[in-house]
Order: structure tokens, then sequence, then C-alpha cells
């Protein structure tokens, strides 16, 4: 299907001219997850997103797609339960993209440690009974500190108990949004980037139209529709103050997270690995092997800047290289070390307190002994199917802290979302995290089918989206290692090299036969590969990809993850998608520019680098 600039033209014409169903702003995965939904249930659905698909929160996650167990931090069971089942669903409906990688969780013995062996264990049994893996390849076990320093030699032995090993996921956060975008586009769905809300018109009191601007052209226009839902992540709050009828208000407090890259030729790491800082700042750390890199973060501060321009500061580098020297004090890694980097907010909603991306923070308090020693012998016998998960959640609810948590923290803000309905109809999805999307898109589209019988007296189909893949994830998710190599094969037989047709399968799924296509019909462009002149051309003609920072940071993860290799490439894809898609020498000095100045803020070319 194509999906391009010229499509764009034609789907901005369209959304001129129609009244919609639904009209959905923002183009995120939240926003992505409502849009497959909405199309696939009938709805005559609409998508405007003001930059690239995902280029705000939803390409600058931890790229993991969690199961949790940071929550069990604070004994979020619920939270927990849903964060594994939507995790696998996530993995049925997207299986070319989530993948199974045991996570590394050192113990050490330290104040304020997030856990102990013994408790490690305990909450480490509760997620796989949770997750539904025990029993199987993917359970939990600990492991001694002998063997944790086989697998991870540089890791700092001071203190070192021993460590769990439990699922998680690895994932391709941009990527998971573009295939729900092109899928929803596939079903129906008229979707366009680079489009920005800049009013709100009212008809009897009711949100009747969005007035937008192409920021590609400068038109302005009005899209209307029966329904209009805000989906627009760390903005939500922001795009709320242009509908002055709205009433509902929300209230965000955006935190900033900061990863840095380095060749794992400086440090190396066998599996993904979550550990406390070290700090005695109630803050727990991500490292994780990719790509032959290492990627470690986040931080989680609060965040008052530009939304649009989120940037890496001293003081993020800072404290991310403090925590990983402490922990691997033998990598000695330096500022000039860093090849890439990347920093997002996450939309969190001020309104909730409890655990988040890091668990909670330093003030949350010990459990006192009793508490968990009644929360121990509850999950024993759970375990023993002697207790039911209500009396665990029971259990869970009647803990005593020993002291009262005075402050939020930044890390402690929920990840929660919120979903409303505002004086004139403007619906707000807002909160949660990438995990969630799925469902807290269902919750959506159960408003809206409700609200359509109501208002219209119009019946539009309930979907198990549970089973609703996206592009490139038409596949049986059982079987995930064959067919992706079934399509590895089929790259090799059109002359590419096994790692270079294994890259393709993995990164486009059931649509490597596409990408494939290209290569009967062009040679390779200057300066590219085979492989990536044919991945350029797909993403540019059926991924709506307009600039070239499109194609290196969220179609691929090129400028992340290949950093050292960009200064081979950046040319030759400026000088062939300035060829495809018609660029006048003014447009290509402009794309060039961008795409320059994108790398160098990668690189920290921002900073004292060398600390001169």
């Amino acid at each position: 299907m194509k999906f391009s600039s010229e499509t764009r033209t034609a789907t901005i014409e369209k959304l001129k001219k129609t009244e919609l169903d639904l009209l959905i702003i923002g183009g995120g995965i939240t926003g992505a997850g409502v849009a497959i939904q909405a199309a696939a249930s009938g709805m005559n659905t609409g998508l405007v997103e003001m930059q690239d698909f995902a280029e705000g929160t939803s390409s600058r996650s931890t790229k993991l797609v969690h199961g949790g167990i940071r929550y069990l931090k604070t004994f979020d069971v619920g939270v927990v339960s849903d964060t594994v089942k939507e995790r696998a669903v996530v993995q049925g409906v997207a299986p070319h993209i989530p993948k199974p990688f045991p996570m590394l969780l050192p113990i050490y013995d330290e104040p304020d440690s997030t856990f102990d062996m013994f408790s490690v264990k305990v909450a480490m049994d509760l997620y796989d009974q949770l997750a539904g893996v025990t029993g199987t390849q993917y359970a939990n076990y600990i492991i001694d500190k002998k063997e944790v320093l086989q697998r991870e030699p540089n890791l700092k032995t001071e203190h070192l108990e021993g460590a769990g090993v439990y699922l998680d996921y690895v994932n391709n956060d941009a990527r998971l949004v573009i295939e729900n975008i092109k899928e929803a586009a596939e079903l129906g769905g008229l979707m366009v980037s680079h489009v920005e809300a800049i009013g709100v018109e009212h008809a009897g009191g009711k949100i009747s139209g969005l007035k937008v601007r192409d920021n590609l052209t400068n038109e302005e226009f009005v899209i209307r529709a029966k329904f209009f839902i805000n989906t627009t992540g760390p903005w939500a709050e922001e795009f709320l103050k242009l509908d002055d009828r709205d009433g509902a208000g929300l209230k965000l407090r955006p935190t900033k997270g900061v990863h840095l890259v380095v060749d794992e030729a400086k440090l190396k790491v066998p599996q993904p690995t979550y550990f406390d800082t070290g700090m005695q700042d109630g803050r727990m750390v991500f490292v994780v092997p990719r790509e032959g890199k290492t990627y470690f973060g986040t931080t989680d501060t609060d965040f008052n800047g530009d939304f649009k321009h989120p940037r890496v500061e001293q003081e993020d580098v800072d404290y991310l290289l403090g925590v990983l020297n402490n922990r691997y004090p033998d990598a000695h890694i330096r500022q000039e070390d860093i090849e890439a980097s990347w920093v997002g907010l996450r939309p969190l909603i001020a309104s909730n307190s409890g655990s988040d991306y890091n668990g909670g923070g330093a003030n949350v308090g010990k459990v006192s002994d009793a508490s968990f020693q009644n929360l121990v012998n509850i999950v024993q016998k759970y375990e023993a199917q002697e207790a039911s998960r209500d009396d665990v959640e029971h259990a869970i609810s009647r803990l005593k802290t020993a002291r009262a948590e005075r402050t939020v923290t930044a890390s402690q803000v929920s990840r929660g979302s919120e979903l409303k309905v505002g004086d004139d109809g403007l619906i707000t999805l807002a909160g949660g995290k990438i995990t969630d999307y799925r469902k807290m898109a269902a919750g959506a589209l159960a408003l809206l089918r409700r609200e359509f019988k109501v208002q219209f007296n119009e019946d539009f189909k309930e979907i198990d989206s549970t089973k609703l893949q996206v592009s490139g994830g038409h596949f049986d998710p059982n079987n995930v290692e064959q067919t992706l190599d079934f399509y590895t094969k089929i790259g090799m037989d059109k002359g590419l090299s096994e790692p270079a047709a294994r890259e393709l399968a993995n990164r486009y799924g059931s649509n490597t036969g596409r990408v494939i296509s290209y290569i009967s019909e062009l040679e390779a462009a200057p300066g590219l590969s085979m492989a990536e002149t044919a991945s350029l051309h797909y993403s540019v003609n059926e991924e709506m990809t307009l600039t070239p920072v499109d194609y290196l940071l969220r179609r691929t993860n090129h400028l992340l993850f290949h950093a050292d290799q960009l200064d081979e490439i950046v040319e030759p894809i400026v000088n062939e998608m300035a060829r495809l898609l018609g660029w006048s020498d003014a447009e290509k000095a402009q794309r060039q520019a961008q795409t320059a100045e994108t790398i160098a803020e990668s690189r920290l070319e921002h900073l004292n680098r060398f600390g001169e």
C-alpha cells in the first residue's frame, strides 16, 4: 500500500471535505493505538500529528516492553498483572517487534536497596505467576555471586550477593508506532504527519471542528468530525488550552528521561541488566546490549522546558556516567565514549502518586517487618495454590510503612492513564506507558461506541483488539523465529547477505517481501548497499518518510546504534531522498542542515564533551 508524500497530499484533501466519525490529535503510540482500533471497528477515522509519527515520547523510551517487576518495589501487584498481560498481547499483535530477552537483576547489600536475595525471589515468583511463565523456559531463577561475575566480570564486586534473572522484552518503540499507523491507513484511516492543531471550533456548545496548519505548506484548514480525541502525550495539557470550553482540565507532570549509547568494546553486557544506582537515591537504571552497542539510562527528572526540543544536559550525563562507573568500576566510561543519546518526556499525570518508572523514590519508606512477613506468607500460600490473588492483593493493601511519604519525587509519579470527556465533548486520553497502549485505546473505543449509540444511534462493531495485528505482524506469534528465518531466506535468494537480509526481516516482518520486491526494480543508490536502497525506497513510498531524520532515527535506529557508520551513509541517503521526493537545491540544503544538527545533538556536541 502506498503511504507517502503523494498520498499525504490526497489524504489532506479528503480531510478538508469529509466529516469524520473520529479525529485523533496526536500520532504517538496512544493515538496510533486508537487509530487502528477505530478504523478496524468501521469508524471513518482521521489522525493528525504535528511532527513525524512517534517523533515525541514514543520514539524515546528505554526501548523495552516491560513486564513491570519494578512495580513490585512498592508491591503494586495489580499494575504488574496488567503490564505482563499486555506485554504478551503486544508481542501477539506485533510479533516482529518485541523479542523476549531475560533481564539480569544484580542484588547488592547496600543501604536503601530495592531487593535483597530473599525478597527478589519472592517478587520474581509472584511475577512469574502473574506473567504465566512458571514452568517454562522463561521462568525466573537465582544465580550466585560467582555466576554473576562470570556473566558480567566488569560488575562491581563489593557488596554483590547474587542476582535474579527474569523475563523482559526488547522493543523498537518507533517501529511499533509506524506499524500501527500503517495498518490504520490500510483499514481506511486518514493518517497525516506534520499537521498541527492551532484552534478549536464549536457548534451548539459541542466541539465540531479542529483548525489545523499543514507545517509543510503553511496552509490552514478545518477538519470536522463527530468526535475528537486528544492523544497528544506531553502536549495534552497544552492542547486543552486551545479549547476554552473543555472544562475537564488536566494537570501533567512531565519528566525527562535520558539514555546514552557506547560501543560494546567499551562495555559489554550479556543481557539487559537492571540495578539500583548505588547512589542511595531510590532509583534504578537499565544497561542494555543492542546491535553491537550498549545503552544505559534513565534519569527521571521534572521537566519544564521546550516540549518539542528537550535536550540532554551536562548534569544528566554526569549522573548516568556516575552510576555506570560505580557499577562497572573498571569500565571507565568517559563522556567522549558516548556515540549517541536520546531524551524523551513522559506524560505523567500529576494527581497520581505511587510507583512509576523507577518504582518509587527515596522517600517511599520501609515496609515494616510484620507487614512484609505477612505478605511473604500469603505469597507462599498463593504459589502453593492455597490462597487466591485477592488474598495477595488484600495483604498488599494492608502494608504498613515505617515512615510517611512526605513528597512525591519525579520518579514516583504514576504511569497510570486517564480517560476524560470535557464539557464540550472533547475526549482526552493521557498518561500511561507504551506497554499499555492497546488497553488504553480499547477503553477509549468502548467509550466511543457508547457515545455513538447514545448521541447518533449508530452502532460500530466491537473488535477483539488483542488479535488485531499491526502492519508487518501478520503471522503466527508462536512461530516468530521460523517466520523471520523464512523472510531472511527470501532476502538471501535475492542476493543479500545473511546479516542484511535478517536485519530487514526483523525490521519489517511480514512486509519484508514488499521491501525485497524493490530489489528487482532498482539499482543500488550511489554510496548505499542494495539492502539500504530497498529499505529507503520502501520507507519513502510506504511509510510516509519525509525527511532523512525520519528514516535514520525513527524508521531505522541508524542514528542511535550505528552512529559510527553515519558519516558514510548520510549524504547518499539525502541524495537519494532528494531524487525521490523532488527537492529543490534549497530544500535539500535545509534537510542536510537538519540532519547534521540532529546528529550533532545526539553526539552531545552541544556539551563540553571532553571536560575542557
